[in-house]
This record gives structure tokens, C-alpha cells and sequence, in this order.
């Protein structure tokens, strides 16, 4: 007898028995997102909408559909976040979800380099350059060139890096890096674009590649050699990438090649959270998916878990202000939650003390200190904040910039008035001693004990007779703070004489020198509120001088501390209360992002992600009539991304002083 056999039917997702009721774990967006398997997907994730949640969910979904593990590709922007995502993937279903292919792009490209190196000319055993040791390697080349003799102002190490590492990961040439960047250094293009031959050269020979260069070598590994791209497409059938507003060209470029047999690409990202275009991300990148892999379905993560209504209205007004978006409203199932308000201060110095004081009654009404935040988008716009929190005792952490006592141009300059103040005080001695060209460490001790012992102080500089290779150098030095010690100008005056001064000695000390001029304008702003000059340094020392930042992030704080961070480095966090400082129009955004369209996009992006930090409470603060050194305007309006809201939904406020509010009683 012939048997006729029934095929049975394949069943439908939904229609298979999963051991995770992800309909009932998920909201319908994240839903459609977990369960859209085949074909590119771009999930548009708004802030606090739960990506991560999103993206842990579809992993295991893939394996419980069958998918072999190694057959699936997670890309982060560090190990610990891939590591997270699939720990918790392993939880809700099993220990094959920790066997994904999931890490950073640096490290899968390193590990398939290590595996067709030769196809490129290399060996399996390149060594990889951090970038200290690329430093180091870029220094060694230039001094073969002879680009570092003494009497030639040329780019440090560490700028030559910076130059190099941004062109190549915003894809420009090195020369408009320059012209944009550090025109200062415009006159150097040839001898840098030399520099930058040399050091690929060196690389070659020694079998070293950087960071950079794994990225660059992985794009042409794939386009030089069709079938490696093609076994790799079919080794990882599902790529799923996290953070894709992040990538950068030569990313986005290397998925578009891993995705040649398949097309299963699954990214996830916010375009309203893409800020980092100064390490090379490229905003277009997420914006031009679609076009890049055609029929794509795109789905809008917009149910946030994080923020109160109020807080999301204010963002969703901010971020309807951008020209070039996809488009979506945040909403939220919590209730109730006050209206954020928009602060208006009568100078830097209410500003902060009225975030103090507020702080102080939040932290009364129960609200722990590592629940509140700071944020602002210069690390400078902080410095009066820190004096004032430090008066009363509140203790903080400041993230994305070192404290206003850590920064050593500032500290230069606050050498040469503790001077003023205290000539017996050798620390400060030595530093501005240290900054005169030609002495050295036992010179400047010499220096020191002779003015000492003079008994004349600062005016003691006269009875020493300089050696003739720093002879002009400390006379300079000498003619000023003896000037400075017998005038008895208003501590603004001094401040500002003392500025001049120094000045030449920044420009050749720091590539950067511009942007630390700014800090040091601050400096001044602060100076005008003091008479004294022993209260004001008194104010200044707000932690040791040899304290830094990674110190101080890397304590394990036993009693809870307050926020302060930079917009930037808080992406991806959230606090109870938020307060943005300097929410000022010149402040923020930056004067120079004026320069274009896409950097005024940016800073209302940030602006943007710095209102969606916040849980329950968000304050918008900004001082008025700010005189501007740089350009000789005077600020008072809030931000534009701020201004004009609806009072009903940004609510202001204006500060006035305890007397003023009893004479209005009155």
C-alpha cells in the first residue's frame, strides 16, 4: 500500500506555545517591536520608554523561535550594557541566550580581524594601540620628523590624536578637522597631514592598529573581499545595534555589509537623544535607515516609564521645536506631578542659592540627595554652584569636567593670587615659577627659598639675579606681581591684570586655549562679587588641589551626595529632581553653534535629554543681564528652546531676596 503523507503546517509565531507571556510583559509597541523578526526594523525608543527592556525581550524571542544562538549579533557601545542585556535575556528564558555574539563594535572587529588579517596584509598577531599608546606612537613619529624642536609651536600629542581620530570618525578630511576646529593651528595642515602618513605608515611596519583602526580595517575586510562579507552575513542572520543615533559613518557602513544576505537588521535608538556628534556620531545615520534598507518598518517606542506628565509635556514641546525629527509624543500611565518651572534669577549668585536652598528643602521633605541633579552644558557653568553648596555643607559629586580647583589653568591663575595673598606659600610658588620658561623644579625651589628669606615678599624677586636662559621670562614675571602687590586695585582689576599676563603662557601651554580662555572670564564673573581677596580664595578652596575627578567618582560613598554633571555625561540617567543651570540664551546654546544648522540641532537635542532626566520635579534656571567678555553683549533672555512655552506648561518663576519680600508685605 502507497503512503501519501499530510505535511503539517509550520505554525505562526502567535500561534506557538512561548514560555514567556511577552504580550502581557510588553506594551503593544515594544510588542510589535520583540516580534517583528525578519526584515530591518528601526525602533525609534523615546526617552524612558524601555529599549533595553525591548531589546532583552527579542533576544530571547529569537531563541525561543529557534534561532541559534551564534546565529544572533548584539551590538553596544560597551561590553557591560551587552553583558547586562543578555544576563537578563538568560533570566527570562534560559543559559542559551548568553551565548548571543553580543559586545562592542571595536570588539567584533577585532576578533574578525584576528581571523582574516591576512587578507589586508597584516598578521594575526597585530597589537592594538589604547590611545595613550597611540599618543605615544604619534609623539615618536613626529620627533623622527623633527616636528618637535622647541623653537616651533606645534600641536601636542595628544591634540595630533584628537585631529586624526575626528576626521576619521566623522569621515572629513583631516584639513577641515583644522579649519573648524583649531584654526590656530591652520599654518601646521601640511606638516600634520605629513605627520598623519608617517604614523601609517609606522603602524604598517609594526604591526599595530588603533582603535580607529579596527573599525576602518573591519569596513575594508568586508568590501575588498565579497565572500568573507558574505560568510559573515550568514553566519550572524539577526543583527540587532543599540544606541544607533551613536554610530558613527564607518559604522553604519559595516552593518549595511554584515546585512548583505539577509537584511534582518533590528536598530534601536533615539534621534532626539543624538548628542555626540564631537566623537564622530552621525545624526543622518539613524534619520537615512529607511533609505538605507529599503522597506523598512519602523516602530515608535513612546510610553515613557521614567517621567510625570508635566515633565514629558515640557520635552515633548522642546523636542517639537527640532526641523528634522521622527516625530512622537511621550506619554506616561503615572498620575498627578507638579508643572516644571522656568527660573528667572536677578545674577549668577541667586542662581545658586536659590538651588541650594531648594535642594535643602527637598532634601527635608525626604528626597535623598543622590535622588537630585545639577546639569548644565559647560563644565564651567557650574564653578559658583559648587562655592555656594560647599557653604552649606552639601556634599556633592561632579561629573563631565573636573571641579572648578582641578582644572589647571584655573588653579595657574589662583597660584599667582595666593601668592598676593601669602607669599610664604611654596605650592603656589612652585607652580608659577614652574610656568616660566626655562626653570625647572630645583631652579624654581631656588627661586622660592631666596625670595623667602628676603623677608620682602613678592617684592624679594628683585634681589635675585635670573640665569640668562629665563631671564626675560621672569622679569615679565617679576615687573607684574610687583605691580600687583603695591596697587591696591578692586579684586576684579586684579583678576583681569593677572589674566593679560597670563595669557601668552595659556596659548602655549594648552592646544585648547580658546575654550579655556572662557573658563577664565568666568573666573572673573565670579571675582566681581568679592572685596576681598582672602575671602574669595577661602571660597575657592572647595577640595585639595591633587584630588581628581576619577578620585572622587571612584570613592564608595557611604552617606548619600548630590549631582553635578554635565548634560552629556548624564544621558541615560534619571533623578527624582532635575535642575538645568544656565539656561541662558548665549549659554545654551553655545554661542558658536550658531555657526550651523546641525549644531543648533544638537544643543536643542540636549536640551532635550537634559528635561528627560527628570522623574518629578525639573527646574529651568538662568541668571539675567550676564555681560559676555567675548563679545561685549549682554544676555537676559532664556533659552530659545525654552522660551515662549505655555505658562501652563513651563511655569515661571522670579526670585526675590527675604528683605525684598518683606517690603512688598508692606
Amino acid at each position: 500500500m502507497k503512503q501519501y503523507i499530510i505535511k503539517e503546517e509550520p505554525l505562526r509565531s502567535e500561534e506557538k506555545a512561548f514560555s514567556i507571556p511577552y504580550e502581557e510583559a510588553l506594551n503593544p509597541a515594544q510588542y510589535e517591536a520583540v516580534t517583528t523578526l525578519q526584515g530591518p526594523l528601526l525602533v525609534i525608543a523615546g526617552a524612558g520608554s524601555g529599549k533595553t527592556r525591548a531589546l532583552t525581550y527579542r533576544v530571547a524571542r529569537l531563541v525561543e523561535e529557534g534561532v541559534s544562538p551564534s546565529a544572533i549579533l548584539l551590538l553596544t557601545f560597551t561590553r557591560k550594557a551587552a553583558q547586562e542585556m543578555l544576563r537578563r535575556a538568560a533570566e527570562l528564558l534560559d543559559h542559551r541566550c548568553e551565548k548571543v555574539a553580543g559586545g562592542t563594535f571595536h570588539s567584533f572587529a577585532n576578533f574578525t580581524l584576528r581571523k582574516y588579517a591576512q587578507r589586508l596584509g597584516f598578521e594575526s598577531g597585530f597589537n592594538i594601540l589604547d590611545r595613550a599608546d597611540a599618543e605615544d606612537a604619534i609623539n615618536l613619529v613626529r620627533t623622527k620628523l623633527r616636528l618637535n624642536l622647541k623653537e616651533r609651536r606645534f600641536p601636542r600629542k595628544t591634540t595630533i590624536a584628537t585631529i586624526y581620530s575626528k576626521a576619521i570618525n566623522k569621515a572629513v578630511p583631516i584639513e577641515e578637522v583644522i579649519l573648524k576646529d583649531y584654526p590656530h593651528f591652520l599654518k601646521d595642515t601640511a606638516d600634520l597631514l605629513r605627520l598623519y602618513e608617517a604614523y601609517q605608515a609606522y603602524k604598517r611596519k609594526n604591526l599595530l592598529m588603533d582603535y580607529d583602526d579596527l573599525l576602518i580595517h573591519l569596513r575594508a575586510l568586508l568590501e575588498k573581499n565579497p565572500d568573507v562579507q558574505e560568510a559573515l552575513s550568514q553566519t550572524y542572520h539577526y543583527i540587532m545595534v543599540d544606541e544607533y543615533q551613536d554610530t558613527n559613518k564607518i559604522q553604519a557602513d559595516i552593518i549595511r555589509l554584515l546585512a548583505v544576505a539577509h537584511n534582518n537588521v533590528m536598530v534601536v535608538g533615539d534621534d532626539s537623544q543624538s548628542i555626540y556628534a564631537f566623537r564622530g556620531a552621525n545624526f543622518r545615520n539613524i534619520m537615512e535607515f529607511p533609505a538605507m534598507f529599503p522597506g523598512t518598518k519602523i516602530v515608535k517606542l513612546e510610553e515613557n516609564y521614567r517621567s510625570t506628565q508635566p515633565i514629558l509635556n515640557v520635552a515633548n514641546v522642546i523636542i517639537g521645536r527640532a526641523k528634522e525629527k521622527y516625530t512622537k509624543v511621550l506619554f506616561t500611565q503615572k498620575k498627578g506631578g507638579s508643572v516644571p518651572a522656568l527660573v528667572v534669577a536677578e545674577d549668577e549668585r541667586m542662581q545658586s542659592q536659590f538651588v541650594t536652598q531648594r535642594i535643602l528643602e527637598l532634601r527635608g521633605e525626604g528626597i535623598p540627595l543622590n535622588e537630585i541633579a545639577v546639569l548644565f552644558r559647560s563644565s564651567y557653568h557650574s564653578f559658583d554652584q559648587e562655592i555656594e553648596l560647599n557653604k552649606r555643607n552639601i556634599p556633592f559629586v561632579k561629573v563631565g569636567g573636573f571641579k572648578f580647583m582641578e582644572t589647571a589653568h584655573i588653579k595657574d591663575l589662583l597660584a599667582h593670587l595666593k601668592i598676593l595673598a601669602n607669599p610664604l606659600d611654596t605650592v603656589s610658588w612652585h607652580r608659577i615659577l614652574l610656568l616660566v620658561e626655562n626653570i625647572g623644579p630645583k631652579g624654581a625651589e631656588d627661586i622660592f627659598q631666596r625670595v623667602a628669606s628676603s623677608g620682602l615678599g613678592v617684592r624679594g624677586l628683585a634681589t635675585i639675579k635670573p640665569k640668562p636662559r629665563y631671564a626675560r621670562s621672569f622679569e615679565r614675571l617679576r615687573k607684574e606681581l610687583e605691580g600687583l602687590s603695591v596697587n591696591h586695585l578692586p579684586l576684579v582689576e586684579l583678576g583681569a591684570r593677572l589674566l593679560r599676563y597670563y595669557e601668552p603662557i595659556l596659548e602655549k601651554k594648552y592646544d585648547d586655549h580658546p575654550k579655556r580662555a572662557k573658563d577664565l572670564e568666568h573666573l572673573l564673573t565670579i571675582m566681581e562679587r568679592y572685596q576681598s581677596l582672602e575671602t574669595f580664595l577661602s571660597d575657592m578652596a572647595l577640595e585639595p588641589p591633587n584630588a581628581s575627578i576619577n578620585d572622587i567618582l571612584a570613592t564608595d560613598y557611604e552617606d548619600e551626595h548630590l549631582v553635578l554633571s554635565t548634560i552629556h555625561s548624564a544621558k541615560g540617567l534619571e533623578w527624582h529632581t532635575v535642575f538645568v543651570i544656565w539656561a541662558l540664551e548665549g549659554r545654551f546654546p553655545v554661542t558658536y553653534a550658531a555657526r550651523s544648522d546641525e549644531e543648533m540641532e544638537e544643543e536643542l537635542r540636549l536640551m532635550y535629554v537634559a528635561a528627560t532626566r527628570a522623574k518629578e520635579n525639573l527646574y529651568f534656571t538662568y541668571p539675567i543681564d550676564i555681560y559676555d567678555r567675548g563679545t561685549g553683549a549682554v544676555f537676559s533672555r532664556p533659552s530659545r528652546f525654552i522660551e515662549g512655552i505655555s505658562e501652563e506648561i513651563l511655569e515661571p518663576w522670579y526670585l526675590v531676596s527675604h528683605q525684598e519680600a518683606d517690603e512688598d508685605q508692606w
